[in-house]
């Protein structure tokens, strides 16, 4: 149970710096967001742009982050590696107790 939470408090600075870098990525998100939509406002008052451009310039731009919100996943889980499966782990103590028996082998062999 110690080792545990001693683990657990190893961890803990690597937690809360990715926690705070996340919760940075998002804030800055919503800030550059926040910022395009003034910008494009800003736009239409001056009449540079029209309010139907304005729309559909926006509604590209969240279509745009959106795709590479799902391309991001999509890596995110390409790169992840799948979880082993009873016959893996059943091949590996396999393999473990061959050579456990070579090693004692090896012993036996020394020892003499």
């Amino acid at each position: 149970m110690t080792e545990k939470k001693d683990e657990e408090r190893k961890h803990a600075p690597l937690y809360d710096l990715a926690r705070r870098v996340m919760l940075a990525s998002i804030g800055a998100a919503v800030v550059a967001q926040d910022e395009l939509e003034n910008f494009v406002d800003r736009l239409v008052e001056r009449g540079e742009i029209a309010e139907k451009d304005a729309r559909k310039l926006m509604r590209e731009m969240a279509d745009r982050r959106e795709k590479m919100d799902k391309e991001r996943r999509q890596n995110q889980q390409r790169d992840e590696p799948a979880a082993a499966t009873k016959a893996d782990v059943d091949t590996l103590m396999s393999k473990i107790a061959e050579l456990s028996r070579q090693i004692e082998e090896l012993k036996k062999e020394r020892a003499k």
